[in-house]
């Protein structure tokens, strides 16, 4: 029985290290100079940009398509290829941030007013990071004779030829699973185990092609400026939902939860 308790003890101090870990780099972040936060926004939206590259080059290069197993998993590979840059290189997320970013206002040392500060310098850092990436890639890449601009059609379809509603439950999946990815990497020791849950993270979103508001922003421009299958209404309701789900699914499914379970724990 005392084996247990002190496992206990040792399982709730390690929740409330990560916990205090998280309260802290968020404040930090918070604090930070405006053009700071949308500087790193804005380099997280180039980062991103090279995954839905990657898979363009896939669809270009491999024999196979959506559908074919082997294909399929290349391309949730390559996927993580963009947030590996992002979140390891400490560059900011709009999707993080959905779960790091609420933890100080549950813990009321921070104001809803500053989370919308945080929250918007870095996703319009991201959206703009994504536009600049996405022009380059189309006007620069056909040429080097690796993607075919047909590829850029067929990922933009994948997310944008589902209904609305499953844009948004999609949505909060995907940040369901980006809120957990940056509890995850927080609690993590090492760098090699980030790099792991990183990919398994991402490869699930990938995998599954669940609508992640920043990734998906170049994956849905990449259509809109090549196809005329993609509108400009196609790319707002996919931006729209996919934000909207993202931070329902990383506000409430990681941060309140996991927040009260420690709180909660600890009494």
């Amino acid at each position: 029985m005392s084996d247990q308790n002190s496992d206990a003890r040792s399982d709730q101090k390690s929740s409330r290290t990560v916990l205090g870990s998280i309260l802290d780099s968020a404040l930090h972040e918070m604090n930070r100079e405006p053009s700071g936060l949308f500087l790193s926004g804005l380099s997280a939206g180039l980062d991103i940009g090279f995954g839905p590259l990657m898979m363009a080059v896939v669809l270009t290069l491999s024999p196979g398509g959506y559908g074919d197993l082997g294909t399929e998993l290349l391309l949730a590979s390559v996927y993580s290829v963009g947030f590996i840059f992002v979140i390891l290189g400490r560059s900011e997320l709009f999707t993080e941030h959905t779960t790091l970013a609420v933890v100080p206002v549950l813990d009321r040392q921070a104001s809803l007013g500053q989370l919308g500060r945080l929250w918007g310098l870095v996703y319009v850092g991201n959206l703009v990071g994504g536009v600049l990436f996405t022009l380059l890639a189309v006007l620069l890449t056909p040429g080097l004779g690796v993607v075919d601009p047909a590829a850029f059609e067929t990922i933009a379809l994948k997310l944008v030829g589902h209904d609305l509603r499953w844009l948004f439950v999609g949505g909060v999946f995907a940040g369901w699973l980006m809120g957990l990815l940056a509890w995850l990497v927080t609690a993590a020791q090492e760098t090699t185990g980030r790099l792991l849950l990183v990919v398994i993270v991402t490869g699930t979103i990938g995998m599954l092609h669940l609508p992640h508001s920043i990734a998906g922003n170049v994956e849905v421009l990449f259509g809109l400026l090549t196809s005329p299958a993609i509108s400009v209404t196609d790319y707002l309701s996919f931006l729209a939902l996919a934000t909207v789900g993202n931070a329902v699914g990383g506000g409430i499914f990681v941060a309140a939860l996991k927040y009260e379970h420690v709180v909660r724990g600890a009494n």
